[in-house]
């Protein structure tokens, strides 16, 4: 049975500037932020089957108080040694999910994978894409090293890794998105990226001016809700700010 573990980075808020502020629901108003600002968790995962020490997305790859990249602290604090991770899957090159890739030694500026001995699997065209669009979203720094390295196995349209995880262009939220179904035998885990973001949207037909095709996002998520209640998915939401897992009934 796979272990899943949701791996919070916080509550952060965001507008059409594409900054990520963060947010305490303890001290802090929606109200009091940017006109437009959504209010988002920041949530890589990590699934553990029999096979694999499985990371989905990596975070905005902030450092906390000591230093350390975050996520690589959250996976300590879960008892995971970040040099245990075997695969590292991307969704999408977003700098709220591919903040993570790569980790800079403060001492001496050198830049590494930050998971050196996983293997990341990356869309290629939305590698492509990323580097021909840096600016807001996309900031090549966060992921251009994976265009350099031996351990990055490229992916296009649909496709089964290792026999058990799929993965299959989705191209909503951004043009080449992609989504991955982990399937061990026991249990079918679904990661959506921003195709499938939060809970509250998937029985919604709600069109999102922040997709880059609204229409066939809103679409896809209909698609998976029935295809998760058919198949027994468990759904990863990796910007819901209260429920990251869910099983959806009829």
């Amino acid at each position: 049975m796979a272990r899943i573990i949701p791996l919070s980075e916080g509550s952060f808020t965001v507008d059409g500037t594409k900054q990520f502020v963060p947010f305490d629901d303890r001290n802090d108003q929606l109200k009091d932020r940017a006109a437009g600002s959504l209010l988002v968790e920041i949530q890589p995962f990590l699934v553990i089957t029999d096979r694999d020490i499985i990371l989905l997305d990596t975070g905005l790859g902030f450092r906390n108080a000591d230093g350390i990249l975050q996520l690589h602290q959250n996976l300590i604090d879960n008892g995971i040694n970040p040099m245990e991770v075997t695969k590292v899957l991307m969704s999408h090159l977003h700098k709220d999910h591919s903040g993570g890739v790569i980790v800079t030694d403060p001492v001496t500026g050198d830049r590494s994978l930050s998971f050196p001995h996983a293997t990341y699997y990356v869309s290629k065209p939305e590698l492509d894409y990323a580097f021909a669009h840096d600016g807001k979203s996309y900031q090549k720094e966060d992921f251009d090293l994976l265009a350099q390295r031996d351990n990055v196995v490229f992916t296009e349209g649909e496709g089964t890794i290792d026999g058990y995880i799929h993965y299959e262009w989705s191209g909503g939220h951004c043009p080449q998105h992609q989504v991955f179904l982990i399937d061990d035998g026991e249990d079918k885990v679904f990661f959506g990226g921003d195709e499938a973001p939060q809970n509250s949207q998937m029985r919604s037909r709600f069109v999102a001016k922040y997709d880059y095709d609204g229409k066939r996002a809103s679409e896809l998520r209909q698609a998976y809700l029935e295809r998760g209640i058919t198949e027994g998915w468990t759904f990863l939401f990796y910007h819901d700010t209260k429920q990251p897992t869910t099983k959806f009934q009829s």
